[in-house]
């Protein structure tokens, strides 16, 4: 059987509160806020998103996503990274739009100006990027990456951080995920036509597409029992379209069954389980099938996306962390839609909109992402 990894400890920031505990109260409110921000796109029109409100500091870094898991590793105890051979503390983070917000800026001014500003750093756009920051924040000198995956990159970076621990490379892994709105992404998903005029309705026959947002989550992870499992975790790449997904799910439907395999449990076992439900006519009809095959009509979901938007890279690092509060808590986040049920999709349990009670000891938690990669994590609490 393969070594258990736990997590000691957590932070997280998005549109519901920039720290922990204002997250934690806002996702399991019975009336939860839903997207509230708006940005204004190259053609002139308004979209909904997820914005992170978060002060600036004199000693902030030269991105946004830095700044953010800056404030994520302020709400984590220092005491569980400080190891006293720090080649044995790694750091992997994902992200998929780390830097293009300074960048983009530096870029107009380049334009307007004809010179880069001086401020001007091609480096914060890397995909390392951001581990590379929190690794020197913390003094760590072990294996050091950035995973970008798309929509995948957050919940693969605990995965990814497991392995590592497994392998023995590793004895403690920050690993976690952060993405920050910026015109490209807003721009890019607009030509796709997959941007909602309204709060994303997920899994309503009325569904007109997502919300974006921004934000992360950090976890510190080792072999060391604590009360928070990451008890599995299932990845698969269906590679059925560099956009669109599997209309069966059956690459989602794998992730699913390989987590279950690796944490050694049944889907009864389950107690929730959170949708990645971006709102889209495809992904939502293609995961209903998915979860419907696995699970049946029985299990409470839900999708988050609606209170936060689609964090993109770090969403499945936020939605690890919401899945871990409802467990602690007792009480699932509702799905936030109209009530109207797509008929050509299968029967899927979703939670009320104004939350359940749950006495569930282990959750799972779902992503998937452009190119057909998905993954699909295993969290478990000690009651």
């Amino acid at each position: 059987m393969a070594q258990a990894i736990y997590i000691h400890d957590f932070a997280v920031l998005c549109a519901l509160g920039s720290d922990t505990e204002t997250v934690r109260r806002n996702l399991l409110a019975p009336a939860p806020p839903r997207v509230s921000g708006t940005w204004t796109l190259t053609d002139g029109r308004t979209a909904p998103v997820g914005a992170v409100t978060i002060a600036a500091q004199p000693n902030d870094p030269d991105s946004r996503c830095n700044a953010m898991a800056d404030r994520c590793l302020a709400g984590i105890d220092p005491a569980l990274w400080n190891v006293a051979d720090k080649s044995r503390l790694a750091v992997v983070m994902g992200t998929s739009s780390c830097g293009l917000l300074e960048n983009g800026a530096a870029f107009q001014r380049r334009l307007a100006d004809g010179a880069w500003p001086p401020s001007f750093r091609l480096a914060i756009q890397e995909f390392g990027n951001v581990a590379a920051h929190i690794a020197n924040r913390v003094g760590a000198t072990g294996p050091t990456y950035g995973i970008s995956t798309a929509c995948t990159s957050g919940a693969k970076a605990l995965a990814s951080g497991a392995r590592l621990i497994q392998s023995g490379m590793a004895d403690v892994v920050i690993a976690g995920g952060f993405d920050a709105l910026c015109d490209l992404t807003l721009n890019g998903f607009s030509s796709l036509e997959a941007l909602a005029d309204g709060v994303s309705n997920p899994f309503s026959v009325n569904r007109r597409g997502i919300n974006l947002g921004e934000g992360g989550a950090l976890f510190v992870l080792s072999a060391e029992p604590s009360p928070i499992r990451l008890a599995g975790w299932g990845e698969s790449a269906d590679a059925y379209h560099i956009s669109a997904p599997d209309p069966e799910g059956n690459g989602a439907e794998a992730a699913m069954r390989e987590a279950l395999v690796r944490a050694g449990l049944k889907p009864e076992n389950i107690g929730y389980l959170n949708l990645h439900g971006t709102g889209t006519k495809l992904n939502d009809l293609m995961e209903a099938r998915a979860v419907n095959r696995v699970f049946g009509d029985m299990l409470p979901c839900s999708t988050t996306k609606p209170l936060t938007g689609h964090m993109l890279g770090a969403a499945g690092a936020g939605e690890a962390a919401f899945t871990i509060m409802a467990l602690q808590a007792g009480r699932l986040p509702g799905n936030a839609w109209d009530g109207e049920r797509d008929p050509e999709m299968p029967p899927i349990r979703l939670v009320k909109p104004e939350g359940e009670a749950t006495d569930g000891r282990a959750a799972m938690s779902c992503s998937y992402a452009f190119g057909g990669n998905n993954i699909a994590l295993i969290l478990e609490v000690a009651r």
